[in-house]
């Protein structure tokens, strides 16, 4: 039989149609099985975390096939409760598969210290925007008489005097005292009446 023949014979044509099939049959059977292994179709809204403890992210998460991982703690924030769920992501919403991380960020359970700068003899309007900047609170300012205007003299925490360098925690209210500026014209004024008076 030649070759044009046997092309075009119903034994090669059935051959051809039953490969076909069986090629279509086996994409068909691999595209289900990638459908399966990936979950296709099958997404988990993301819950929303916030204040959250971590005894009931852990149990929250397990009821969805989730997982997660706390990646920080950050500053203690009086908004939420103390080791409560601050950040999270993926954000709240979001759609994603099972078993997948989500990754946190929590509540410390207080405020963090910071160092004391040293801020004597520095004026008032550089002292402000830095305590600020450290998450300190600016308290009670009081002037004494000091040739330096708005000087920083002293650094006070409830009544007591503070060295430079003193661990604090955040949002403690640091009272200044301040030079009033009116000392070195007094005794200059009162000098020079002297020193007319003498002349005389």
């Amino acid at each position: 039989m030649s070759l044009r023949k046997y092309i075009t014979s119903k034994v090669f044509l059935r051959q051809v149609a039953i490969a076909l099939t069986l090629v279509v049959l086996l994409v068909v059977l691999v595209l289900n099985l990638l459908s399966f292994i990936t979950n296709h179709g099958q997404e988990i809204i993301v819950p929303n975390l916030a204040n959250m403890t971590m005894d009931q992210v852990e149990k929250k998460l397990e009821d969805l096939d989730l997982d997660y991982v706390v990646l920080d703690t950050i500053d203690y924030n009086e908004e939420f409760a103390k080791f409560g769920v601050v950040l999270q992501e993926p954000k709240p919403g979001s759609k994603v598969k099972e078993n997948r991380k989500i990754y946190l960020k929590i509540n410390n359970d207080s405020y963090a210290y910071v160092e004391l700068p040293d801020m004597i003899e520095k004026t008032f309007r550089q002292v402000e925007p830095n305590l600020k900047v450290l998450g300190l609170e600016l308290g009670e300012v009081t002037y004494k008489p000091y040739l330096g205007k708005d000087m920083v003299l002293e650094m006070r925490i409830n009544g007591k005097l503070v060295k430079p360098g003193t661990k604090v925690m955040k949002t403690t209210k640091i009272d200044l005292v301040l030079g009033d500026g009116k000392i070195g014209f007094e005794e200059e004024s009162q000098d020079s009446l002297q020193s007319n008076y003498d002349k005389e």
